[in-house]
């Protein structure tokens, strides 16, 4: 059956669907990457989000349990132009089709991602709707505006983070606490294979409740974006700074950098995909990073905080993607530390968890 997005400035895409779709409105952004569908969708990050895939073909090594980020699906809706008839992988269990219809995740598929893509290029990321059930322009355009505040003031994190605490890794292992925002599988892995010992706690924890575990460090974890709670977690970020070390990753960095006082704006268009480069500051080395994230720290705000230093910069628009303060042992990267493999673990992780061993 016929399926439309409408973006709130009026432009309408319309392609196909296989479930019936009633108006649901997402931020729409689309995500450059050629493999790693499965993960995206299951990136608590996309909460919210209408989610392009601009890799023409989708689904054709279909989808298996141990690649979800979490157990759930969690974007509006997720746009493609082709869906793959067949599924070709020897670690397959089911159809992206099959798994999306389980998950309750709207797909849509026949747009023209190419054009949807430069659009949004040019006019910059903005809210959207889809629907099957109707497909009139003016009507979706009066759903738009009548449930646009609704929307707005959504609170992800309520399920995004954990309702309770989680334990995990070596009992005897150096106590740490993950401020959970909608934490990542594959980064519990690799703190895992440090041998830690750490606790999942809710993203509103005081920070007396934190610190009553004695924790060696304290990690702000990956999430989603534009929360009205997310000043709830930044308080606590800012009644932790000297007292405990700290990583912000992702999300987890913005929320970092506004408890240190520095401003998170908006983006014309995020950085959403695999390759983004990332230049270490005063060093000619060069990383590429995995990035998902619609707004940034404002470098002007973050450079006058006394003590804090700008370490790294995306090669692409100089955006802020690492800073750090030894004095108050802080440390934010903007993109994703994520290992190249099982049980391998990102430098930045490494890092972190050996300076606050040192500290102790």
């Amino acid at each position: 059956m016929r399926a439309v997005l409408m973006l709130e400035d009026g432009r309408i895409f319309s392609g196909q669907t296989e479930m019936r779709i009633l108006p649901k409105i997402g931020r729409v952004a689309f995500d450059t990457r050629v493999v790693g569908y499965q993960e995206v969708i299951t990136d608590t990050v996309n909460a919210g989000r209408i989610l392009v895939l601009t890799y023409p073909l989708i689904g054709n090594y279909g989808v298996a349990e141990k690649f979800n980020e979490t157990p759930q699906a969690w974007p509006e809706a997720l746009i493609i132009k082709e869906k793959s008839a067949i599924v070709s992988n020897w670690q397959a269990e089911e159809s992206l089709d099959k798994w999306a219809r389980k998950l309750n995740l709207p797909l849509i598929y026949g747009i023209d991602t190419r054009t949807l893509a430069v659009y949004l290029r040019q006019k910059g990321e903005m809210l959207g709707v889809v629907s099957s059930s109707i497909v009139n322009s003016a009507q979706l355009l009066q759903y738009l505006r009548q449930h646009r505040k609704n929307f707005l003031e959504q609170n992800w994190l309520n399920k995004t983070s954990t309702k309770k605490i989680k334990h995990f890794g070596k009992k005897s292992g150096m106590r740490i606490v993950v401020l959970d925002l909608g934490i990542s599988r594959s980064i519990l892995r690799e703190l895992e294979h440090l041998k830690l010992n750490i606790s999942v706690l809710a993203y509103n924890t005081k920070e007396s409740q934190v610190l009553k575990l004695k924790p060696r460090a304290v990690i702000i974890s990956n999430g989603p974006e534009s929360n009205a709670d997310m000043s709830v977690v930044a308080s606590t970020v800012k009644s932790l700074l000297g007292k405990v070390p700290l990583l912000g990753i992702a999300t987890g960095a913005q929320v970092l950098a506004a408890g240190l006082g520095a401003k998170i704006k908006n983006m014309h268009l995020g950085h959403h995909g695999v390759n983004y480069p990332v230049k270490s500051a005063g060093s000619l080395q060069g990383r590429i990073t995995i990035q998902s994230h619609s707004n940034v720290i404002d470098t002007k705000s973050l450079s006058r905080i006394k003590g804090v230093n700008i370490t790294g910069y995306n090669l692409n628009d100089n955006s802020v993607e690492e800073f750090e303060s030894k004095k108050l042992r802080v440390l934010g990267v903007q993109y994703y530390p994520l290992s190249t493999g099982f049980g391998e673990i990102h430098p930045v992780l490494k890092r972190f968890i050996e300076k606050a061993r040192k500290n102790a």
